[in-house]
């Protein structure tokens, strides 16, 4: 259900010390949209996690735990995207999730455990890479 929010003006965007924020159209769900959100830590950040006690947990929310606990809490970045929840997609679900994380850690020279994916949208199909 569209919330019927507008994007910001960047002139009415203030930077926010500490961090770097950036978005992209990959195309995960509807060509042409914003989907992929990337935001990036100085050093010395701090994150921790809330998660459903659920038993069935979208292979996000798995990795994330595993990062988490490896860091020792010490994340430098997030990659969030939407359209595609990656939940319900078993073994394949969790190597996506984690490549991903891997790729961006690659990109920013980061270790792939400070690195969370976040998803949100359709649930039962693959997230493509």
């Amino acid at each position: 259900m569209a919330a019927g929010l507008q994007a910001p003006k960047p002139q009415d965007l203030l930077a926010v010390e500490g961090m770097k924020i950036g978005t992209a159209r990959a195309g995960i769900r509807k060509p042409g949209k914003r989907d992929l959100l990337v935001m990036q830590f100085d050093a010395g950040s701090v994150a921790a996690g809330v998660f459903t006690r659920n038993r069935f947990c979208a292979a996000p929310v798995h990795v994330c735990r595993k990062h988490l606990t490896e860091s020792k809490g010490s994340i430098r970045a997030l990659v969030v995207n939407t359209g595609n929840a990656n939940a319900g997609t078993g073994q394949a679900g969790l190597l996506t999730a984690q490549e991903t994380c891997e790729h961006l850690a690659s990109m920013l020279q980061l270790v792939p455990s400070e690195v969370l994916p976040l998803s949100t949208g359709v649930i039962l199909e693959p997230l493509p890479l």
